[in-house]
């Protein structure tokens, strides 16, 4: 390449740009491929093979034979932080937004190619301003495909088309009947590529761009809502290196809603330090066996994808080592703390959902059965800070803590992890917010318990207020929090805020419910059904939870895989969906939870017939499990609660009528 063909001014615009180029498409039709393809190699600022240049010598022939006599703009190679990837081409042309993607020497449009431009032209308009609301055609090419099917554009409630199929040659026209078909304001290139971009990928996806060495600032949303992750995530840092320096201990408690971004800000503190020495960078821990399971398999199936895409030969079975070292389940290092007493070889470790490490009372049980260790004395939380305590030098712990996410038997909430703090750790520093006065952190007893303690600092930035899981409503887990709380009024309010850009409906009819989330999602955007675990006469509807679901083929296998989320066969309890999400959700309301028109009523299925749940701890995870099942989605709901069958004793209508009822005066409309 000849690099000194290329105008730096160019240069400099394309490097401050999110496209390794951006032009006027006069200017492009002007420019020697050439000098566009050394643009595209500076910026690139990696290892260019032949066979990408090549892709860019074809890419930008047909775009200037498809070009001429447009005016507007174009983007090459144009960054989608969120994906990990890069769009080839983004058009602006009169009222539209192309996003075009090649494959090059392709003869046929597969699925994946498909989907690829899909997800990119639903990404601009989720999470790009200057895309919200203008019209976006995704348009894949097989340059040496024969089309056989007219062309046809076919936009979606939002404005974004069905992607258009086109070769090397149809292009041109694809464009043209286009802008000859969609009117409206001209977008203004340059306000297009200043506007904020606001992503808010799933944990796996997250998890994915982290351990890539993205930083939690490339893949966050930036609006005032989102600005606490950054800040966070920066006082966290600084935290752990003001221990480092000084020797000394310190626990941090990172509180929040549902999808606020908590287990984001853990990994994100994990993998900024992985660069550093042994002893002072983090492990990711989790009591969440799903959810170490699905991140576990995704990073290595991300990484090994990612070097063999470079040439590299490694092994899956490599990889995979290197990332349980970077993710570790928290009972296997509890387990290494029983064997001598050395201190851990990690100075910071992060807990995830640490409101579900075990109390008092189930951890001695557990080590007495387990563990043959039958003086043991210690909760989970205080015998984890003693195996932190035993470094000589200094020590950081993160407990990531959700409000009202314990759901099953033993687990002691945030109190334990203070209480533990307060009674046998003065010497540690605490950080903590002042601001858990919410029913689900024991309204405001933990902060009560915290200032008695005697090294304690409130920062109120460790607390994430609003949801990130929904990029169309943050008022969905206010929503979910009112209804489970029964305060109407609030929760109507709540739904009306989110109705317009959260769609949330409730049928009768499962095979209703099923076709209404499979029309809704698009490009890869991935469903799936859950339920309680409790949810014993599901049967009927050929929903079973006593089926183990694993959450590898749930959450990560594609729609041709009958054990995937997509065919909507197996239901996943709040167990494996905890921590993890689905764009679209469809929620089966059985009878262990029933409203009888004034309360929750509790409910167990033994033998042949229901039970109350007299113990207020069980109702609690009960009511925490259907918290945890009406906050997966992160596009949009549809609960499925059952008739009844008034011949089954086990299924009377009474037992979901008056559940049906409060959904629906809570203004959620019914689906047909």
């Amino acid at each position: 390449l000849n690099m000194s063909t290329i105008d730096p001014q160019v240069l400099t615009l394309s490097a401050s740009s999110r496209a390794y180029y951006a032009d006027s498409i006069q200017n492009f039709l002007c420019t020697a491929p050439a000098t566009i393809i050394g643009q595209l190699a500076q910026n690139s600022a990696g290892c260019i093979r032949d066979t990408e240049t090549g892709a860019w010598q074809q890419e930008i022939g047909i775009l200037k034979s498809s070009l001429a006599d447009q005016a507007g703009m174009l983007y090459l190679e144009f960054c989608i932080p969120r994906m990990g990837r890069r769009i080839d081409a983004v058009l602006i042309i009169g009222p539209v937004v192309f996003v075009v993607e090649f494959k090059v020497g392709a003869r046929q449009f597969d699925r994946a190619a498909i989907e690829q431009v899909w997800d990119y032209a639903l990404d601009l308009k989720n999470f790009h301003e200057g895309s919200h609301h203008v019209p976006i055609v995704p348009i894949v090419v097989a340059t040496e495909a024969t089309l056989s099917t007219p062309l046809e554009l076919v936009p979606d409630w939002d404005n974004v088309y069905r992607p258009v199929r086109a070769n090397a040659l149809g292009l041109r026209m694809v464009i043209e009947k286009s802008l000859r078909s969609i009117s409206g304001t001209v977008v203004d290139s340059h306000e297009w590529i200043e506007s904020g971009y606001k992503p808010t990928p799933t944990i796996v996806e997250a998890a994915r761009a982290l351990y890539a060495h993205h930083s939690v600032d490339a893949i966050a949303r930036y609006d005032a809502g989102a600005e606490n992750l950054r800040i966070t995530s920066a006082r966290l840092e600084t935290i752990v290196e003001e221990a480092r320096r000084s020797k000394r201990k310190a626990i941090c408690f990172v509180t929040g809603v549902p999808g606020a971004g908590k287990t984001l800000v853990g990994l994100n503190l994990a993998t900024q330090r992985q660069l550093h020495t042994e002893s002072s960078s983090a492990v990711f821990l989790s009591g969440n066996g799903p959810l170490v399971e699905v991140l576990r398999e995704a990073l290595t199936r991300d990484e090994h994808a990612r070097q063999k895409g470079n040439g590299n030969k490694v092994r899956k079975g490599e990889i995979r080592e290197r990332v349980k070292a970077f993710i570790q389940n928290v009972h296997h290092f509890r387990d290494e703390a029983l064997v001598g007493e050395s201190a851990p070889v990690e100075h910071v470790v992060i807990f995830d959902e640490a409101q579900r490490a075990w109390n008092h009372i189930k951890t001695v049980d557990f080590m007495r059965r387990k563990k043959n260790r039958p003086n043991f004395a210690c909760s989970e939380p205080e015998f984890l800070i003693r195996y932190m305590d035993r470094h000589t030098d200094w020590s950081v712990i993160v407990c990531l803590v959700g409000g009202g996410q314990e759901i099953n038997t033993g687990e002691a909430g945030i109190e334990a992890w203070l209480d533990a703090v307060r009674a046998h750790f003065g010497h540690w520093t605490m950080h903590i917010s002042s601001r858990l006065t919410d029913s689900e952190y024991c309204a405001g007893r933990a902060v009560e318990v915290a200032r008695r303690q005697r090294n304690v600092k409130f920062e109120d930035c460790l607390h994430l207020a609003v949801s990130m899981r929904s990029f169309r409503a943050e008022h969905v887990s206010s929503f979910v929090k009112a209804l489970l709380d029964l305060n109407f009024c609030l929760a109507h309010e709540m739904f009306d805020r989110l109705a317009d850009r959260y769609p949330l409906v409730v049928t009768r009819d499962l095979n209703a419910a099923k076709s209404w989330i499979r029309s809704r999602a698009r490009g890869s955007e991935r469903y799936g059904m859950v339920t309680s675990s409790k949810a014993l006469r599901l049967k009927p509807h050929a929903i079973d939870v006593r089926v183990d679901v694993n959450p590898i083929h749930y959450f990560l296998n594609d729609p041709t895989d009958t054990r995937s989320s997509f065919y909507l066969e197996d239901a996943a309890t709040e167990f494996q969906v905890q921590g993890l999400e689905l764009d679209w959700v469809c929620v089966a309301w059985d009878g262990d939870l029933r409203f009888t028109g004034s309360e929750w009523s509790y409910h167990n299925f033994r033998g042949d017939k229901w039970q109350k749940i007299r113990k207020e701890d069980n109702r609690r995870y009960l009511l925490n499990a259907y918290r945890v099942l009406l906050t997966r989605a992160r596009q949009g709901m549809v609960i499925f609660v059952p008739s009844g069958d008034s011949t089954d004793p086990t299924r009377k209508p009474v037992f979901y009528d008056q559940t049906f009822k409060l959904l629906k005066d809570s203004g959620i409309p019914v689906l047909a």
